[in-house]
C-alpha cells in the first residue's frame, strides 16, 4: 500500500466534528485545557473553524479516505444532535460514539443505533472536564451490550490498572484510545501494555492507533509513540484501528493528517495497515457493501 494510496474502503476511526450550528455544553465539557505528554501541546479555548463536516471531508478527500467514524465531542455533552446530523450526511460510510448518562431511554438508544451510533465514549483520563464517570461503565455497559455496541475508553495507562476489575466484568467489547495513553518513556513495558495485550488476543478488546503526539516526549516524527504501536502490532494486529483525531482540539500547532497517516504504513508495512484501515474498522463497526 503506498503511503498516499489508501486502499478502497479505508477508514479513519476517530475524528470529531464541533458544529456551531449545534449548542455547546458550555465550558466544563468543551475540549480539553490539561496538560498532555506531547511537546506540542498548548491550550485551547473552545470551537474554532475547522471543525465542522464539511471541512473534515475536504481532509478526508485529501487522505484518500472514504469511511469514517465520528466520536461525539465534548463541546456538545450529552447532546447527539451534531453527531447524528455528520452521520446522516455520510450514509453508510459513517458510524458514530456517543456520549450518555445511565437514565438514556431505550426509544433514545434505539434512536442512536438506526443513526448509526455503535458503541460509548467514556473519556475519563482528566476527571477535572470529564463529562461522564467510572461509576456510568458498568450499567451503560450493560444496556448496550444487546445492541452490540462497544464502549470507548479513554483512560491514561494507570488508570487503565486502576479501573482493570471493572473493565475485565463489562459484557462488551472495550476499545482503547490513542494507543492506550502509556507513558512514552516506558512504553510497552508498562504494565498496562500487557494488559491490554491479553483482552485484545482474547478477543475483548481493541486498541486505536490514534493521537501520536499525545504519546511521545520526543516530537514529531513520533518515534517514541511509534515504538508503542509497533509493539501493540506485533501483539495483535487484526485488533487494531487507524485514527486521525482531527481536529486535534489539544494541540496549538495543528499536526499534518496526511503526515499522521504515513506514519501507519511506517509501523506497520502495507499489508497490515491496509488489513487496519479496512478490514478492521468494518468488523468492529460492522461496515457493509461498498459505502
Amino acid at each position: 500500500m503506498a503511503q498516499d494510496s489508501p486502499p478502497p474502503r479505508a477508514c479513519d476511526a476517530h475524528l470529531h466534528v464541533i458544529d456551531g450550528r449545534f449548542p455547546g455544553a458550555g465550558p466544563s465539557t468543551g475540549p480539553t485545557t490539561g496538560p498532555t505528554t506531547g511537546p506540542t501541546t498548548g491550550p485551547t479555548t473552545g470551537p474554532t473553524t475547522g471543525q465542522s463536516l464539511a471541512e473534515y471531508r475536504a481532509v478526508q478527500q485529501r487522505l484518500g479516505l472514504s469511511r469514517a467514524v465520528l466520536v461525539q465531542a465534548k463541546h456538545h455533552g450529552f447532546d447527539p444532535a451534531c453527531l447524528l446530523d455528520a452521520l446522516a450526511a455520510l450514509g453508510g460510510a459513517g458510524r458514530g460514539i456517543a456520549v450518555a448518562q445511565p437514565g438514556i431511554s431505550e426509544a433514545e438508544l434505539a434512536r442512536l443505533d438506526a443513526g448509526g451510533v455503535r458503541g460509548l465514549r467514556f473519556s475519563l483520563w482528566n476527571p477535572a472536564d470529564a463529562p461522564v464517570s467510572a461509576a456510568m461503565l458498568a450499567p451503560l455497559a450493560a444496556r448496550i451490550a444487546p445492541l452490540g455496541w462497544h464502549v470507548q475508553l479513554h483512560l491514561m495507562a494507570e488508570q487503565i490498572l486502576d479501573l482493570a476489575p471493572l473493565i475485565e466484568a463489562l459484557p462488551c467489547p472495550v476499545v482503547f484510545d490513542h494507543m492506550a495513553r502509556l507513558p512514552p518513556g516506558q512504553g510497552a513495558a508498562h504494565p498496562a501494555f500487557a494488559r491490554v495485550a491479553r483482552w485484545m488476543q482474547a478477543g475483548r478488546a481493541w486498541v486505536k492507533l490514534s493521537g501520536a503526539y499525545l504519546n511521545t516526549a520526543e516530537g514529531p516524527p513520533y518515534a517514541d509513540a511509534g515504538r508503542i504501536a509497533r509493539a501493540f502490532i506485533a501483539e495483535a494486529p487484526e485488533r487494531l484501528v487507524w485514527g486521525s483525531d482531527w481536529p486535534h482540539v489539544t494541540e496549538r500547532h495543528k499536526p499534518d493528517a496526511a503526515a499522521l497517516l504515513a506514519l501507519l504504513a511506517d509501523w506497520a508495512g502495507a499489508r497490515r495497515a491496509a488489513r487496519i484501515l479496512c478490514e478492521n474498522p468494518a468488523a468492529l463497526y460492522g461496515f457493509t457493501g461498498q459505502d
